[in-house]
C-alpha cells in the first residue's frame, strides 16, 4: 500500500485502509478517506520516544494502564470524520488494551516534535486528539532542546502548560506517573534540525 494523500482519485474505505496497513512496508496515516505515508524520525526523535515509552512503562507496571510505542494506532471519531494517527508514545487503560489493531481510548497521547512534523502535531493532530473523551493529556515534546507543552484536562477543558529544563517535571496524576525532562532527554545531544522531511 504505497499511495499517498496526494496521489488518491477517490476516499478510501476504513476497511480497506486497515487491511491494508496489515500488509505495508511502511505506516500511513488515514484522514478522512486519505492515505498519507509516515517519515521516518531522527535518531533523537527515536530515542525521545524510547525514552518516554520505558519509563511511562516502569512507573505503569502495576497499574491497569500500558504504555505503547508508535506501533500503536489511534482512532478518532468526529462527527463524520474518522482518522488513524501513530502516535509516537500512548497511554491506554482497562479494557481499551483489548483491541489489537488500534485504541480508541487513550489516556495520553505523545508526540515528539520536528520541522517535518511539527505543523500537523501542533495543529490537526492536537485538534483531533483533544476531542477524545478518555485523553487527561497530550503532550508535545521538543526534539532540540528540553522542553515540552502538555494540554491537561482539567474539568471539561484543556489547559495549557509549558515545561522547560531538565529539571522540569510532567505531572500526569489521572494515572499516577510523573516524567521527569531529564529522563526523557537521557543520553540524547542536541542538535540543530537541518532536514524538513524529517
Amino acid at each position: 500500500m504505497s499511495i499517498t494523500g496526494s496521489e488518491q482519485l477517490s476516499p478510501i474505505s476504513v476497511e480497506d485502509y486497515l487491511a491494508g496497513e496489515l500488509q505495508a512496508r511502511r505506516k500511513h496515516e488515514y484522514v478522512d478517506g486519505q492515505i498519507y505515508a509516515m517519515v521516518g524520525g531522527r535518531y533523537s526523535h527515536n530515542l525521545i520516544s524510547t525514552n518516554v515509552v520505558s519509563e511511562l512503562h516502569r512507573q505503569l507496571k502495576n497499574s491497569p494502564c500500558r504504555a505503547l510505542n508508535s506501533d500503536s494506532k489511534v482512532r478518532v471519531q468526529a462527527s463524520s470524520k474518522t482518522s488513524f494517527y501513530y502516535p509516537d508514545v500512548s497511554v491506554v487503560c482497562g479494557d481499551n488494551i483489548r483491541n489489537d489493531v488500534f485504541q480508541d481510548k487513550p489516556a495520553v497521547v505523545v508526540e515528539v516534535l520536528s520541522t517535518g512534523t511539527r505543523r500537523i502535531d501542533e495543529g490537526e493532530k492536537r485538534q483531533a486528539y483533544l476531542q477524545l473523551d478518555s485523553l487527561t493529556a497530550y503532550i508535545m515534546i521538543e526534539q532540540d532542546f528540553a522542553a515540552a507543552t502538555i494540554y491537561q484536562r482539567v474539568d471539561d477543558e484543556f489547559q495549557k502548560a509549558i515545561r522547560q529544563g531538565l529539571v522540569a517535571t510532567i505531572e500526569l496524576p489521572e494515572i499516577a506517573v510523573t516524567l521527569s525532562l531529564s529522563d526523557v532527554y537521557a543520553n540524547v545531544q542536541f542538535q540543530p534540525e537541518t532536514d524538513p522531511d524529517e
